[in-house]
């Protein structure tokens, strides 16, 4: 009996990764962002309004991260990506029909609460089936490959959308509410692990105390969070700031999509390599070049704004692919099963709230002073930040 037990749950944890590829597809299949800047700006927009309008897309995000992650925890990961599904393209189809600042950020906003509700539970869902599995080490090179999906699926859908922005800037959005529906009929048929876990916390305000506690007492999965959140925000930034680099170096409309293209599978291909990468330099020397090489990318692409310059580009999507797994595993290897949602959660709250305060002062910055001042700040204050917070780790051997 426990053998069949075994082999059947084997064959749900199986088809739990099939369907998390689907939702991590529909996520990143995105035939929208080679375009989006154009799209708001061929309605009256600004950079610096762009950036405010993604503000609001991370307050929106920001207002329902750890609640969404301790629902993921308290009645199940599955619900939450489902939830997460259904108004991830609720938000898509109300882009299609809608013109002007207020009514996108209105869009912005069930975005950004469709958000919320996927991501930790989709990371937490695949590391618990992993363990009900004793499959756990199998993590860092699962969440590569998944990241490189998303990547793929990313690059395909920079060039797709580029012919599509060719009828209009709107026909993506028309496109994209069909992807994002795809990720609903995946979330339904998962199978939630049935793991052993300590008592769940059944109020907010208990919720609250406890990551608290948690943040207080475990200095790994301190550091792991913060690392990985203050890096999230790099790369969320820098993602920003490349359409404005395309714009200034005089690339051709046509063409953005076929560079996005290039730059998101320069992410997949080398999210595949992170779990070996780690493997080979260890935990230490491949974090200090995670950090080092992004505030690399981050200088160089902010003194080199010429053609050439998209090679630095490239050099910081190429770490960025690296980054992601490897940091995402850290905060997975310090954390329980019952909280651990929740605390990815914390990690996608830092980002958001973290970019929502300093993504105007960068589009103000690209506005009114220069697009290399924005590129220049941004890296110095991550440079700063990460050896700030990853200082206890480098000093132990």
């Amino acid at each position: 009996m426990n053998v069949i037990f075994a082999i059947h749950f084997m064959g749900n944890f199986r088809k739990n990764i099939s369907r998390l590829y689907l939702i991590k597809i529909s996520k990143w299949f995105n035939m929208v962002m080679p375009v989006v800047v154009l799209f708001y700006q061929n309605n009256g927009m600004r950079m610096q309004d762009i950036f405010i309008l993604k503000a609001i897309y991370s307050v929106a995000i920001v207002s329902m991260e750890i609640p969404s992650g301790w629902m993921a925890d308290m009645w199940g990961r599955k619900k939450t990506l489902i939830l997460g599904s259904i108004l991830g393209s609720a938000g898509f189809l109300m882009y299609s029909f809608s013109y002007g600042f207020w009514a996108f950020a209105v869009a912005e906003i069930i975005l950004g609460f469709g958000h919320s509700f996927v991501s930790g539970a989709d990371s937490a869902m695949l590391f618990d089936s992993l363990k009900a599995d004793n499959s756990t080490k199998e993590y860092t090179k699962l969440e590569g490959r998944m990241a490189s999906v998303g990547n793929f699926a990313e690059a395909i859908a920079g060039i797709l959308g580029g012919f599509l922005a060719a009828i209009s800037l709107r026909t993506p959005f028309y496109f994209q509410f069909v992807v994002a529906a795809i990720a609903i009929p995946a979330a339904l048929t998962l199978t939630e692990p049935k793991l052993i876990v300590a008592k769940h916390a059944h109020s907010i305000k208990t919720l609250f105390l406890n990551i608290k506690k948690t943040f207080a007492s475990n200095a790994n999965l301190r550091i792991a969070i913060l690392l990985s959140a203050v890096t999230g925000t790099a790369t969320l930034t820098f993602a920003w700031l490349v359409q404005p680099f395309f714009k200034m170096v005089g690339l051709p409309v046509e063409m953005f999509g076929i560079f996005w293209t290039a730059l998101n599978l320069t992410v997949g291909v080398s999210s595949i390599f992170a779990h070996r990468i780690e493997r080979f330099f260890g935990k230490q020397s491949t974090l200090l070049f995670i950090i080092l090489m992004l505030s690399a990318g981050y200088f160089l692409s902010g003194i080199v704004i010429s053609f050439w310059g998209i090679a630095f580009l490239f050099l910081f999507y190429l770490v960025r692919g690296i980054a992601t797994p490897v940091l995402k595993n850290l905060i997975n290897q310090y954390t329980d099963s019952e909280v651990r949602a929740t605390m990815l959660s914390v990690r996608n709250f830092i980002i958001r709230i973290t970019f929502a305060g300093i993504g105007p002062l960068l589009g103000w910055m690209t506005d009114t002073i220069s697009l290399n001042s924005a590129f220049l700040l941004a890296g110095i204050i991550y440079l700063c930040a990460a050896l700030i917070i990853v200082f206890p780790w480098l000093k132990k051997r």
